[in-house]
């Protein structure tokens, strides 16, 4: 059954009159996509403009949900209530949890994935279950084939969001106007080529642990990230995405999706 409740996930509601605009000033895309059939999907980010955290948001009547890293819970609370200065801003936490469904399977309150087509959906609902460890890894297996970003695949403070493919990924918005860290963002965009990006990589092996550096010769050539067995994602610089690499006798194929987009200098 290829569904999951997600453990690693947790939900957080913001409400209040304000909410709306409180968040589009802060956040990476256009919050007022969000409707009762469509999440949004978008970053959080330093006024420099590097990844804090990422998260779904589902507009939920007069309540807006944000699907968060649940490591990043506590910390998010805290730190977007910060900004609420005089807004019309509540932000919690809640006990709702997170359910992930693919290849087909549906319910009826569910949403697509905004990330792709063929990502599957998500709901959100009070826990069933406490979950289980191997359906966990069943998802995080499909959403590295696919080359789905997760936060394990971002380094707080030093990421930027083109780095991990949000722009690919329909997690920016280039015509909302300003959010905080929005100015290196678009600068980055509109100049053009980045020097590295997260590339899928696979091996006929276990992959090597998040954070090994990977090497050609005396220079480094990309970090691997998050992987599931044989399935990963590395932070791989263009010039090295179209070879294998080895890695103390392993060798890494990168696996450019259909979604990566041919760019031009």
């Amino acid at each position: 059954m290829a569904r999951a409740w997600l453990t690693d996930r947790s939900v957080l509601s913001v409400s209040g009159q304000d909410r709306v605009s409180f968040l589009q000033g802060l956040v990476s895309n256009d919050v007022t996509l969000a409707d009762s059939e469509k999440l949004v999907w978008s970053g959080f980010l330093t006024p420099q403009g590097r990844y804090l955290s990422d998260f779904f948001i589902w507009h939920s009547g007069d309540v807006l949900h944000l699907d968060v890293p649940a490591d990043h819970a506590a910390f998010l609370c805290t730190r977007l209530s910060r900004f609420r200065l005089r807004a019309d801003v509540q932000i919690e936490q809640t006990t709702l949890a997170v359910e992930a469904l693919w290849d087909g399977e549906t319910a009826s309150d569910a949403r697509p994935d905004p990330r792709l087509d063929t990502a599957g959906s998500r709901r959100i609902a009070p826990a069933e279950s406490a979950g289980n460890a191997e359906a966990l890894t069943a998802y995080h297996s499909h959403r590295l084939t696919f080359g789905l970003t997760d936060s394990s695949d971002c380094e707080t403070e030093k990421t930027l969001l083109i780095e991990a493919n949000f722009d690919w990924l329909n997690g920016i918005s280039f015509q909302k106007g300003c959010y905080m860290g929005q100015e290196l963002t678009a600068r980055t965009h509109y100049r053009g080529l980045v020097k590295k990006r997260l590339v899928p990589v696979r091996s006929d092996h276990t992959l090597p642990p998040p954070g090994t550096l990977l090497m050609e010769g005396d220079r480094e050539i990309g970090q691997m990230r998050s992987s599931v067995g044989t399935h990963g994602l590395a932070l791989l610089r263009r010039e090295v995405w179209s070879k294998d690499i080895l890695h103390e006798g392993l060798t890494l194929t990168p696996q450019r999706p259909d979604w990566f987009r041919e760019e031009t200098p």
